[in-house]
């Protein structure tokens, strides 16, 4: 009988303890305000991930964490930062890092856009302030073997989607999108100047909506470099007036006549460097431009992003004025 009543005791220590060890696994916790975020080295041990919850104060202790890890001892854990904003049970905790739940923000970069553009988009994220991105793109050291002459990284932050962590500072992201831009580079497999190709293509792409008019485009700047002509490129006076400060989100008679490096209607030839991020077709473009006599094009006064192209400056001028007229309803 006596055995009995110790078995019965013991059994019911253990459905008492099973019960404690369930309770602390499924019980909603929260030991921080706001939003934590633990990030979970690749390599971490499964106490030291436990070590790093508990001190953050996702779950209750290391041994909350491990208990859950029993019942999920099947699962790898996933390296990475996990952000917590609410009340979540031990066992909630352990399948999110198993299943890699991890936290990033998405910076969608499109072909064209420049240091402050990105720099915007990062800062409007919640990632770090536009300012801080651009002083870092400023610096051209992560491309300087490439370009030697290249004035800051712009043209060799290559456009694409970034994930970025809670951490991700703006000189990771620059080396995050050089380095995207170092394999795209390769891919072309051509010997053709760095700097050169990369700083039309800038120009190309910013002329060019449509993909098929890009080699035209190309072939226009390409015409009047061979002839010492200005390539009067609208968006490098736009660029200049982003460089000091003083854009307006238009372009005045005033930028256009400003004696500035990247204006390329007060300089010949291409300006220092390149003026926007270009994709590989602006790139393939500049690498191999259409045969054409063309060196002049102009929007034509529709909703189809086209261009009217020209050979000579008289027929630009017509389309030039049929554009004009369209644009401010003149009959």
């Amino acid at each position: 009988m006596k055995l009995w009543r110790a078995v019965a005791m013991l059994v019911a220590l253990a459905m008492a303890g099973g019960a404690l060890l369930y309770y602390r696994a499924t019980r909603r916790y929260r030991g921080f305000t706001g939003t934590v975020y633990v990030d979970l080295p690749r390599g971490t041990s499964t106490g030291g991930i436990a070590a790093l919850l508990a001190e953050a104060g996702v779950v209750g202790s290391r041994w909350d964490f491990w208990l859950a890890r029993l019942v999920n001892r099947g699962r790898s854990l996933q390296a990475g930062e996990y952000a917590f904003d609410r009340p979540a049970s031990a066992m909630e905790v352990a399948g999110r890092i198993a299943r890699g739940d991890i936290f990033y923000y998405e910076l969608v970069v499109p072909e064209g856009k420049n240091m402050f553009d990105i720099g915007a988009a990062a800062e409007q994220l919640g990632v770090f302030k536009a300012a801080d991105f651009v002083k870092a793109a400023q610096d051209p050291t992560l491309i300087r073997d490439l370009d030697p002459k290249a004035p800051t990284l712009e043209g060799y932050l290559f456009p694409s989607t970034y994930r970025l962590g809670h951490r991700t500072g703006p000189a990771q992201l620059c080396r995050m999108m050089t380095d995207r831009f170092r394999v795209a580079w390769r891919g072309l497999n051509t010997d053709a100047s760095v700097h050169e190709t990369v700083t039309l293509a800038s120009l190309v792409e910013k002329e060019g909506k449509l993909a098929e008019e890009r080699p035209l485009i190309a072939a226009v700047f390409a015409n009047r470099l061979r002839r010492g002509m200005k390539l009067e490129c609208d968006p490098t006076t736009t660029y200049a007036a982003q460089l000091l400060g003083v854009y307006r989100g238009t372009i005045y008679r005033s930028d256009l006549d400003r004696d500035h490096p990247y204006n390329t209607y007060s300089h010949a030839g291409l300006p220092p460097g390149p003026i926007a991020n270009p994709g590989i077709p602006s790139l393939r473009a500049a690498l191999d431009p259409a045969v054409s006599e063309d060196l002049y094009f102009v929007r034509k006064p529709d909703d189809s992003g086209s261009h009217q192209f020209s050979t000579s400056l008289a027929a630009h001028t017509v389309a030039a004025e049929k554009y004009r007229r369209a644009v401010h309803k003149v009959p």
